[in-house]
């Protein structure tokens, strides 16, 4: 439930979850609703907002409780780790979309491609 990381962030920082909020630009009836959870995970521009807010990456405004304690999909910590990457990196998401259809050929090439990027 994100507002577990939430109120995380909050009490790193020393303020209540309603002031962050206030200070952040973001509704205190979203809050609300994260704690209640009716909205489980915040819009890309709330996110922009809390990362901004708590001086802290997108992807960290997005972190969950650390892995040892979530369970494992189909007992496979590499799978598991592959999906949260999926669930928290929209630029990872759009990447496995783009490349769903893709023959195997096809994801080699782009693997190379990647590759000589980041220079590898």
């Amino acid at each position: 439930m994100f507002y577990e990381r939430f109120k995380a962030l909050c009490d790193k920082k020393g303020v209540t979850p309603s002031r962050a909020a206030i200070e952040a630009g973001v509704s205190k009836s979203l809050v609300s609703k994260w704690k209640a959870n009716e909205s489980k995970e915040p819009s890309p521009e709330v996110v922009r907002k809390l990362a901004e807010y708590f001086g802290i990456s997108a992807f960290e405004v997005l972190e969950d409780l650390p892995q040892k304690e979530k369970p494992l999909v189909n007992g496979d910590e590499e799978l598991t780790e592959y999906l949260e990457e999926l669930r928290t990196r929209p630029e990872m998401k759009m990447l496995f979309q783009l490349t769903k259809d893709a023959t195997k050929e096809d994801v080699e090439k782009a693997v190379r491609v990647i590759e000589a990027m980041l220079g590898k």
